[in-house]
């Protein structure tokens, strides 16, 4: 059955509703202007799969306490930071579909909402004490900085390789949800055991999570990010390491050369597109994609059943069935 987000918040319906208002208070500040910026930002809010990973995990290892919500807020704050700036790095004027912090009051003013951002983050763990979360949230911002910046590195080479992808995805992507379980656990009255455990069931979702977003760039769905965009941002992802990895020395040299210098040019992205596909890049990755959402599964099957359990293994299940 097709995992649906509204049956998967159930155990933590009230949860969210009132992690809602609280991150909205968590928000405020006495400058009309960023209010009004800040207000902006909560209402093109997505679908809020990392407060929903850190009730959820909390649920399962033990208890949803008052520290979850601030342990959901401080992740939100601080990742809502990194999109702020990102956007101001890419130039980019969209973000969900709605206009960016940049593109409607400048770059000036979205550093400084992102640096905003940031401090009420690290302020809200300090002023009650949340050490261990800060310490947990910190790292996986230090993590997703590293893992853009290698790639940055590796994309004017064009020279990586699966190893160097995988460390690449696990800063990137795999370290932020890692920090949402890690949260959820360590709020819930967990042992350090048990929080690493969930540490390490989230890093494996993760890694699917970003393998599957890898996989729309080929147009596996209807819906989803434009089809190419990874390839003419020549960023060599998990399909495209593979047909490469596995092709004769003259088919790769021309595929570099087209992402080199024709990654602006549709035509050769759709070739560099057809040439992954027939050489089996897209199954390679939809093999090592389920291997994670198994081994992520195998740890969540170590704790007792309970609702919490069942839907947070139904999220798990929609990262790897969503459309977009």
């Amino acid at each position: 059955m097709k995992p649906d987000l509204k049956q998967i918040q159930q155990p933590i319906a009230t949860e969210m509703v009132e992690f809602e208002k609280k991150f909205r208070d968590f928000m405020k500040s006495k400058v009309k202007l960023l209010d009004h910026i800040t207000s902006y930002i909560v209402k093109r809010k997505g679908k809020q799969m990392r407060p929903m990973f850190v009730f959820l995990t909390a649920g399962v290892s033990g208890q949803i306490t008052e520290a979850s919500y601030r342990g959901a807020a401080l992740i939100e704050l601080l990742h809502t930071a990194t999109l702020v700036h990102d956007d101001v790095v890419d130039d980019a004027n969209y973000r969900r579909g709605f206009f960016s912090v940049n593109a409607l009051w400048k770059n000036k003013i979205a550093v400084l909402v992102g640096d905003y951002l940031l401090s009420r983050g690290l302020l809200l763990s300090v002023d009650n004490g949340d050490f261990e979360l800060l310490k947990i949230v910190s790292h996986a911002v230090r993590e997703m900085s590293e893992g853009e910046l290698l790639q940055i590195a590796k994309a004017r080479k064009l020279d990586i390789t699966e190893e160097v992808y995988y460390t690449i995805i696990r800063q990137k992507t795999a370290s932020l949800i890692a920090s949402c379980c890690a949260v959820g656990a360590a709020t819930s009255g967990a042992d350090a055991v048990l929080v690493e455990k969930m540490r390490d069931f989230g890093e494996k979702v993760g890694m699917a999570f970003q393998i599957k977003d890898d996989l729309f760039d080929y147009g596996e769905d209807e819906i989803g990010k434009p089809v190419g965009i990874d390839i003419k941002e020549k960023k060599m992802t998990l399909p495209l390491i593979y047909a490469l990895n596995n092709a004769s020395w003259l088919d790769k040299k021309k595929i570099i050369y087209l992402i080199r210098n024709k990654n602006e040019d549709k035509k050769a992205v759709n070739e560099v597109i057809d040439f992954v596909k027939k050489s089996g890049g897209l199954d390679y990755a939809d093999k090592v994609m389920n291997s994670y959402f198994e081994e992520a599964l195998a740890l969540l099957n170590e704790f007792p059943d309970s609702e919490y359990k069942t839907s947070l293994e139904g999220l798990v299940r929609y990262t790897i069935e969503r459309k977009k």
